[in-house]
């Protein structure tokens, strides 16, 4: 495989991780800096389209910058470990960039993203306990080591989502900075402000929604993307993916079972990152009552 790909050009890094951590921010910000798959944000080469071969793969970056690194952010790798293998075998010497947020908004934010595209009719509790995918995914830990193990832990950046919230420039600095890039200034910027690919309601018709998804993934994978940007600056996926009742904010009850259900694992990561991770462990309510708290002990 190797042999016939040599001369072909391949990414130098990869952002694996998870979803709905903050990857669609940081591709948006790369893109026009580093070189970035033509056309999309994610090819899912080593999970759902490795059949087609390293060449369909590398036909996404031959148009990028010969004087820039370039890479893909693709979230759906970070719990796979045969995704994790194939690319160790085919780049071993790649960087990896992950991303990580608390775990139960990610795990909330998913869900509302399985949602909008029709995959998901339980609801959000019953949810992360039925479905691995969903609690895996916030299971940061184990796959972060095999992450280092893999491909050495110089070579695995760890970006935190709660910090591209409070100084999204420091958060894109790190990032820059390990990629061997100028810093890409983003202090006033409509990029910095925003929440990009933000889900607050569910579909008008889950069945719709669910055929849309497959018909723009279709689409993607034959490289129809002049199809997709038109039925995209059309709002059809929107359209599909929209107009259903607004999704409600988590409940501190369920909030607080589910901490409990990740705490294990985030204490785990503590030790690995050597980071404080006490808010990913306290509940909300909690955290609104010494926020109360301090407050007044601040008053005049």
């Amino acid at each position: 495989m190797q042999d016939s790909t040599r001369k072909r050009r391949l990414p130098d890094f990869m952002g694996v991780g998870p979803p709905r951590t903050g990857t669609t921010w940081l591709d948006e910000v790369l893109r026009g800096h580093v070189g970035l798959p033509e056309g999309r944000k994610e090819t899912d080469f080593f999970k759902r389209n490795y059949p087609r071969g390293v060449d369909w793969w590398a036909a996404y970056f031959e148009n990028c910058p010969p004087n820039l690194p370039c890479g893909e952010i693709c979230p759906t790798y970070f719990a796979l470990e045969q995704a994790r293998t194939r690319l160790a075998e085919l780049l071993p010497e790649c960087r990896i960039v992950i991303t990580l947020r608390d775990p139960v908004e990610r795990a909330y934010s998913y869900f509302r993203l399985l949602h909008r595209h029709g995959w998901m009719k339980t609801g959000f509790e019953e949810a992360v306990m039925r479905r691995r995918d969903i609690r895996d995914q916030s299971r940061y830990a184990a796959h972060l080591r095999a992450w280092q193990q893999t491909f050495g832990a110089e070579r695995v950046y760890v970006g935190f989502y709660d910090d591209l919230k409070a100084r999204p420039q420091a958060f894109i600095d790190g990032i820059t900075s390990f990629l061997g890039i100028p810093s890409i200034p983003v202090a006033g910027s409509a990029v910095a402000e925003e929440r990009v690919n933000t889900v607050g309601e569910a579909p008008r018709s889950r069945s719709l929604a669910r055929r849309a998804r497959r018909l723009h993934l279709w689409l993607e994978d034959k490289k129809f993307d002049s199809t997709v940007r038109i039925l995209t600056d059309l709002g059809v996926w929107r359209f599909f993916a929209t107009g259903g009742p607004k999704f409600e904010p988590l409940t501190d009850e369920v909030d607080a079972r589910l901490r409990e259900v990740f705490r294990p694992d985030i204490e785990e990561l503590e030790k690995l990152l050597g980071r404080d991770l006490a808010a990913w462990k306290t509940p909300r309510s909690k955290r609104r009552r010494l926020n109360e708290i301090n407050d007044s002990n601040t008053d005049p």
